[in-house]
């Protein structure tokens, strides 16, 4: 596939920003998918898609080594929460060219207004860690989150980050920056998932997704760096504004308005 240097440039810098809020709170595939789209006419829709996760899983795996080194998130949880998402996500991969997307534009337009909503109008969760479940009842909600937000990631993608750090706030009480910590892991487990089922199938567009990758690689780690030393509060309306981006962009897109 032939691309003009400035389209190559712009997609590499697509790549940058995507990793730094990717890192952040989620929600890099906001930035890098349309990118991919307008910039790929000719490529399909599994090429796009299998190019995307390449690189997001580079990034990923930076900002998620960044994140354990300085948070040390519990085992307990972020495992079974990586396990679940990686099954979810392989689900959802496998069964993706038969998923609609238009049919979950909806869905997910609802949610994330509800979800902004809660956040938006409760400014204390977040802030502090308060457990709401212990043993079992703990390891279950995990296991169902990774397991639903990665079946989503492996079939759709957009938004899973937020999708995952906002499930380990409202659902099971950590702060926004421990559950970053934890949703950066699950969503390495995720694009690995997606890559197992992409790239046997010769989807990638590796000329493409190696610059991005390394791209991906800078934004992820400058946003986890910057995330540690910012904070929760910092996290959160980092968070809010993620939210909010998507929700218009799904609206657009429903409304025919792009």
């Amino acid at each position: 596939m032939e691309l003009s240097t400035t389209t190559i440039a712009l997609l590499i810098l697509a790549a940058l920003a995507a990793g730094f809020v990717d890192a952040v709170v989620g929600g890099g595939g906001l930035i890098q998918l349309p990118a991919l789209l307008i910039g790929l006419p000719g490529a399909s829709v599994v090429q796009i898609a299998a190019t995307n996760k390449l690189a997001s899983f580079c990034g990923t795996s930076i900002s998620a080594a960044t994140y354990f080194r300085r948070i040390r998130p519990d085992p307990r949880t972020f495992l079974p929460l990586m396990l679940a998402a990686f099954v979810g996500s392989f689900g959802g991969a496998l069964v993706a060219s038969m998923l609609p997307r238009s049919a979950f534009d909806p869905i997910i337009l609802v949610a994330l207004v509800l979800v902004g909503s809660y956040v938006w109008f409760k400014p204390s969760v977040g802030e502090l860690t308060k457990l709401r479940f212990a043993g079992g009842q703990h390891l279950s909600t995990v296991a169902l989150t990774g397991l639903a937000v990665g079946f989503y990631d492996g079939s759709i993608g957009p938004g899973t980050g937020s999708f995952f750090v906002f499930a380990l706030v409202g659902l099971l009480g950590y702060n926004f920056l421990e559950a970053s910590a934890k949703a950066k892991l699950a969503n390495w487990a995720t694009n690995l998932a997606a890559l197992v089922v992409f790239v046997p199938q010769g989807a990638v567009l590796w000329e493409l997704a190696l610059p991005m990758a390394a791209a991906n690689i800078a934004g992820g780690y400058l946003g986890a760096r910057v995330a540690v030393a910012r904070g929760p509060r910092f996290v959160r309306i980092f968070f809010l504004v993620v939210v909010t981006a998507l929700a218009l962009r799904l609206a657009a897109g429903l409304l025919g308005l792009g």
